[in-house]
């Protein structure tokens, strides 16, 4: 799932040859972003678009030879002058006069190449990692014994593996540690085109000599920033610095940075784009009012997770709590749906910004399979919505001074803080469940590697910077954490857990009910019925439990006497879109959901912590399904359930037996309860901690 779809999707057709688009924003101040070389496409692009279309119209443009490009099959069609002119041909189309063109590599030289020959069209160039040397090496035309390294850069060799030149040269685009998912971006796009078309790039008339690539860029009368990285593999950075001088513009040198900035370093590229275009395109006019800190309250920023609703039910304990400590302490959400609709019941203040967050859980959604997320792949795969949501925070806490950050699981905000810790203006703590993403078996040594590499990178910047987090508080004790390795020369997770986290206890969203039959007659369940409560939390993933629920109804019917089915679809799915027997009770969105479960004979849940431990507190039996390949819910949650004594696991497979899962609902709900009491002062004490903050 994109983080942003476009507003506009066309192609110009030059010569034969068509070429792709994507336009969006609404008519106005407008970069243009140019593909790199063919061996990518404008996907390339994806950490800019979302935040860049806040600011400006953002046009992508295709070039010859991959993604909605043709690929025709002669040379001259791939010359420098045809993707220049391709760009003209879009900015024509959309009816814009002049734009501020930002490329990559090759993408760079055209750009340049753009603004000496049109200069009236052309109010600004974004050169990044410019490639304007002549790009084939001596030996690209030979017949090889071998072809090792770059070697491979090699008309015979891409003709015969081209696949194996894919991982070569993208591997040498990204140098950086911890670059898997950039590097799997690269070779997937690489494989939308052939050997032989990247051959025609090459073979491609007019390529610039030295000389003539420092008589265009003394040509280009525009403004220009250059990026570069000092290891970049592809382009020298002498190169970078000299078009720098050559066209007058300003060299940003990023240290330790490889070829490809805006994927490895999204969060300063998009910063350096924006503030060079804003002075160079017209604006809308913006006003603000400042107030000393001494004249106004104090403010916090809540950043809740959306996925799923537990994490909103604690937030607002600990936000209850806090308020007792600070009574004049504003507290604004940065958050999507369906943890908005919470809030908003409760009457708490949601951020406006949060209508400008990509969705998390609709791209987990996207994502799941019957009962199946696989959430590590699922979450590298949302890389582009992190960014984007990032970018909303980065620009929120820009503008609006805030007294203490919290994030409770908020991904994109710690990650990125951590690879830019310049960023960080005041006290900041971080809030999780659970540490240390784990392999699933039948993932491999794949998965495994992955999996060490993402542990190993989050390690690396908790120690580069441990003080970045003013507060790290696990919601919960060190017995909860699983004592599993995190990857070869890695700690443990629980060993981790107790060098990085202050422990603050589970965080209950409401403490369990004084009075239990009182609370089923306030809900109007009678004294005679067996009532069985099945919910799926707060995302769509969890509609196929549901219909397995209602399927075994009448067989657990037959074993149960006065059994009282009630089907909980919660906020993102259709009630309708679960077809139920007679005697079945379906509802949507159920805000005391807590209330119904305490007072059930018998839940039927997912694997999420919140719930789970939400019954185990309320001392109630309950039945969980964790999703299959959810390593939270496959590993995390069975362990600190465990640790209390509480709940039975029943795997999806034996959940879709309607026969089995009246058997097991039969057999579960007349069970006593002997799980270990739950702490009801979790949220007092992680209160405490972060009003130390204040």
């Amino acid at each position: 799932m994109r983080a942003r779809e476009p507003d506009l999707r066309g192609e110009v057709e030059r010569d034969g040859v068509r070429v792709g688009y994507d336009v969006y924003g609404d008519p106005g101040p407008t970069l243009v972003l140019l593909t790199s070389w063919a061996i990518v496409h404008a996907r390339q692009w994806k950490a800019q678009v979302p935040y860049l279309a806040r600011h400006f119209r953002v046009i992508t443009v295709e070039g010859r030879g991959n993604g909605r490009a043709d690929r025709p099959d002669r040379d001259e069609a791939y010359a420098d002058s045809e993707y220049v002119d391709d760009v003209l041909a879009v900015m024509d189309r959309t009816a814009v006069d002049r734009a501020v063109l930002v490329g990559l590599s090759m993408g760079s030289r055209h750009a340049l190449q753009f603004a000496a020959r049109y200069p009236e069209r052309t109010a600004g160039v974004v050169a990044i990692g410019t490639l304007f040397a002549p790009s084939a090496l001596p030996t690209f035309d030979e017949v090889l014994p071998e072809y090792e390294g770059w070697a491979k850069y090699n008309r015979h060799y891409w003709l015969a593996d081209y696949p194996g030149f894919v991982e070569f040269f993208i591997s040498e685009v990204f140098p950086e540690p911890h670059s898997t998912k950039q590097r799997e971006d690269g070779v997937g796009w690489g494989s939308e085109t052939d050997g032989r078309t990247l051959v025609h790039t090459v073979d491609a008339r007019a390529r610039p000599t030295a000389r003539e690539a420092e008589a265009t860029c003394r040509e280009v009368r525009c403004p220009v920033l250059v990026l570069h990285g000092d290891l970049d593999a592809i382009v020298p950075l002498e190169t970078g610095a000299d078009i720098a001088r050559w066209t007058g513009g300003e060299l940003v040198v990023i240290a330790g940075g490889g070829h490809a900035p805006p994927m490895r370093e999204p969060v300063l590229t998009n910063r350096l784009i924006r503030d060079f275009a804003r002075p160079r395109l017209p604006a809308a006019p913006n006003s603000r009012t400042w107030t000393r800190a001494r004249d106004r309250r104090p403010r916090a920023l809540y950043v809740c997770s959306p996925i799923g609703l537990g994490h909103v039910r604690r937030d607002l304990a600990i936000a209850d709590e806090l308020r007792r400590l600070h009574p004049d302490l504003q507290i604004d959400w940065l958050t999507q749906h369906p943890v908005t609709r919470v809030l908003s019941d409760r009457g708490e203040r949601v951020h406006p910004a949060s209508a400008f967050l990509a969705s998390e859980t609709a791209h987990l959604e996207s994502e799941a399979g019957e009962h199946d997320l696989h959430v590590f792949g699922a979450v590298r795969r949302m890389d582009e919505i992190l960014i984007a949501n990032f970018m909303v925070f980065a620009d929120l806490v820009e503008e609006e001074p805030y007294d203490l950050w919290i994030a409770d699981e908020g991904w994109d905000v710690d990650g990125f803080l951590h690879d830019n810790p310049e960023l960080k203006r005041t006290p900041y703590a971080w809030l999780t469940d659970f540490t240390g993403w784990l392999p699933m078996a039948d993932g491999g040594a794949a998965e495994a590697a992955l999996t060490a590499d993402w542990n190993a990178e989050r390690v690396e910047r908790g120690r580069r910077y441990p003080r970045l987090r003013d507060r790290s508080i696990f919601v919960g004790n060190p017995g909860d954490v699983v004592d599993a390795p995190l990857g070869p020369g890695l700690p443990t997770a629980r060993e981790w857990a107790r060098e990085r986290y202050v422990f603050g206890g589970y965080v209950l969203g409401s403490p369990p009910p004084h009075d239990r039959q009182e609370l089923r007659a306030a809900l109007g369940y009678r004294p005679d019925e067996q009532v069985c409560v099945v919910t799926v939390g707060g995302s769509g993933v969890g509609a196929p439990l549901l219909r397995r629920a209602a399927e075994a109804f009448q067989l657990a019917e037959k074993r149960v006497p006065g059994l009282r089915m009630i089907l909980v679809t919660g906020p993102r799915i259709d009630p309708a879109a679960v077809p139920v027997p007679e005697g079945v009770d379906v509802r949507g969105y159920v805000p005391d959901l807590h209330r119904h479960l305490a007072a059930s004979d018998l839940a039927v849940v997912q694997g999420g912590l919140s719930t789970t431990m939400e019954l185990t507190a309320a001392r109630r039996r309950f039945v969980y399904v964790p999703l299959a390949h959810h390593f939270e819910q496959q590993v995390h949650v069975p362990h600190r359930l465990a640790q209390y004594g509480a709940g039975r696991r029943l795997d999806y497979a034996d959940a879709a037996d309607p026969e089995r899962l009246a058997e097991v609902i039969a057999a579960e709900i007349g069970r006593p309860v002997d799980s270990r009491p739950v702490e009801t002062d979790g949220a007092v004490r992680t209160a405490r901690l972060l009003a130390e903050l204040l």
